[in-house]
């Protein structure tokens, strides 16, 4: 009884309204049984499947069934609508990260272009008039001028190219050469018989932009030595040396490395550059230029024909740039330098920096071509001159200020790397006279160098291989002129020996951010020891043999001896042999750490 009556006692409690009844739901459409998907499966009770069999169409005819290929069947079985959803959700992510991957490649590209550009132009600063194209050249140009890591080899064809285009864009007065005139506006380009095309007038420009059209044309006329007679392929625009052409010319052609393109016809080529002396010649005939960058131009050009074997032009060319550095001087010709020789007047009071170096660059070619009789002076006349130059004033220290503190050097630091430096002051001309710097002095040590080489070297022949010898045992006499030989060889290796002392002294003493003092002092001292070395090995072999000589013609009467004298003489240059082979192991220590300091300056930008 109890329990039929909780049930009804329950409703009757609640005192609710009863639930209304369950409104009638629209079905859906009818849809096929392959399309269906079980996202229906969460909606209200659905119609059991219609399949098209059991519902005959209208009107008596049945619908024309088109064949359908098994591949057909078993597509339209796999892409449900769940698959479709998901292909286009799977389609539309791998368009989007494709996106995104190729701008994020593009922004890195952008990225290292752009650190890659700021580092070039920290290590090889370009005028800052120039256009984006222009500066891009150049600091590509000078990149490509650094060994290859890889081969150790200069793509000369490749800097030429780069130079030129540079070259045309700056003679451009659409581009970067707006102001740029011939020399004469009214008659137009110049041109020289046998060279070229003269110079042009770039006085209206500034310095930076005047600094970087020299360096310009210089990089060409570089190029241009170094490709010297290589041709053009105008076929396949390759650059090949001139023994490989094919041609009437060159009836025997080496044959081309093994893996290179085949050899040139020489009635396709061209020649690839123009001579250097065209691009010499051009900044020598342009207005402008200063007289230090006229002059280290017509030194290049003269140590080219020196090269080439042309002495007689080269002299000419020397000649030429000594009358470019006397021209720039305030006071008569012939008080400073004597033309016919070139020896500078032990009483001139005004010699640039410039005459300096244009007397030594001839006592230079005179030495290479074996006139030693001429270059000598030269090279004495220039020592004395740069022993005369006034020293150099004491350093004014400044105060400490607040920019020595540590985080003004951390600021200034972070400063740098974001802010690109001022493009650099321009250099002296030459004109002025120079002081007794460590730079100064380390050319004077260089100087003593060659004078050394040259009075060893003028001695002529070996004199102990000329010394005679009496018939008795005994130590062997020397001649008159061999013993002037030997004393002209001891007195070259006493001047050798004092360059190598005060090039080792400058350098121990120089400031250690005078690299330029630095640079010159290691070379020096390389140079001197390299010569000291030389000289010392050549007089021991001469011992040796002048001491084998007596040994073989005395060896009955060994018993007479030989006299102290003798001794000494014997043994001097081994001793010295023993000097130089101790001061090349201290001179290296001082070499070794000169390179690598260099390298530490220069490997923050590379």
């Amino acid at each position: 009884m109890l329990s039929h009556r909780l049930p009804l006692a329950r409703v009757l409690r609640s005192g609710r309204p009863p639930r209304p009844s369950k409104p009638t739901k629209t079905l859906p459409n009818q849809r096929l049984f392959t399309q269906n998907s079980q996202l229906l499966l969460v909606s209200g009770a659905t119609p059991r499947p219609q399949l098209p069999f059991l519902h005959p169409a209208a009107g008596g005819r049945p619908p024309p069934v088109v064949p359908r290929s098994q591949l057909q069947y078993r597509l339209a079985r796999l892409l449900t609508t769940e698959r479709k959803l998901y292909f286009k959700d799977q389609l539309w992510k791998g368009a989007k990260y494709t996106v995104y991957g190729w701008a994020a490649l593009i922004f890195l590209a952008m990225i290292s272009f752009g650190i890659q550009s700021e580092v070039a132009e920290r290590r090889f600063p370009a005028p800052p008039e120039w256009t984006k194209w222009s500066r891009f050249h150049y600091h590509t140009t000078k990149t490509r001028e650094d060994p290859d890591p890889n081969s150790g080899l200069i793509d000369w064809s490749k800097i030429g190219n780069e130079y030129l285009e540079l070259l045309r864009r700056l003679e451009d007065p659409s581009i970067d050469g707006q102001g740029v005139r011939p020399i004469l506006q009214d008659e137009g380009d110049l041109y020289i018989a046998g060279i070229g095309k003269a110079g042009l007038d770039v006085s209206a420009k500034s310095e930076p932009w005047r600094r970087g059209y020299y360096t310009c044309l210089m990089g060409i006329a570089k190029a241009a030595e170094n490709r010297d007679g290589w041709v053009d392929d105008t076929t396949r625009n390759l650059v090949f040396p001139p023994e490989l052409v094919v041609g009437p010319s060159n009836p025997r052609p080496k044959p081309v490395p093994y893996g290179a393109m085949a050899a040139p016809r020489e009635e396709d080529c061209v020649p690839a550059f123009e001579p250097a002396e065209t691009y010499y010649m051009k900044i020598l005939t342009t207005l402008g230029f200063s007289t230090r960058q006229r002059l280290d131009a017509a030194l290049a050009y003269a140590d080219w024909l020196d090269f080439k074997g042309l002495s007689s032009p080269a002299e000419e060319m020397y000649d030429w740039g000594l009358d470019i550095a006397m021209g720039a001087l305030p006071v008569g010709v012939n008080d400073v330098v004597d033309i016919k020789t070139g020896v500078i007047n032990s009483k001139a009071t005004c010699i640039s920096s410039n005459v300096l170096l244009a007397t030594t660059s001839l006592a230079y070619h005179h030495a290479r071509n074996k006139n030693l009789a001429a270059a000598l002076p030269i090279f004495l006349s220039v020592l004395r001159a740069r022993r005369q130059l006034p020293k150099s004033t004491s350093a004014i220290t400044e105060p400490k200020s607040q920019a020595d503190s540590p985080w003004s050097a951390v600021f200034s630091f972070f400063r740098s790397l974001i802010v690109t430096p001022p493009y650099p002051e321009a250099p002296r001309t030459g004109d002025e006279t120079p002081i007794r710097t460590p730079a100064s002095i380390s050319e004077e040590a260089a100087v003593m160098s060659h004078i050394g080489e040259i009075l060893f070297a003028s001695s002529g022949p070996s004199s102990f291989a000329k010394m005679t010898s009496n018939t008795t045992v005994g130590p062997p006499i020397p001649t008159t002129a061999t013993a002037g030989q030997l004393k002209n060889q001891q007195t070259g290796l006493s001047w050798t020996r004092d360059a190598v002392d005060l090039a080792e002294a400058t350098i121990d003493s120089a400031d250690k951010d005078d690299q330029e003092a630095r640079d010159k002092c290691s070379e020096c001292l390389a140079v001197g020891m390299e010569n000291w070395s030389s000289m010392v090995s050549k007089l021991l072999k001469d011992e040796r043999q002048a001491r084998a000589g007596p040994q073989q013609k005395g060896g009955s009467n060994w018993f007479w001896g030989s006299s102290a004298t003798t001794e000494e003489e014997e043994g001097r240059w081994e001793r010295e042999a023993k000097v130089v082979d101790a001061r090349l192991r201290s001179v290296r220590k001082i070499l070794v750490r000169e390179a690598d300091r260099k390298d530490n300056v220069a490997g923050f930008f590379q």
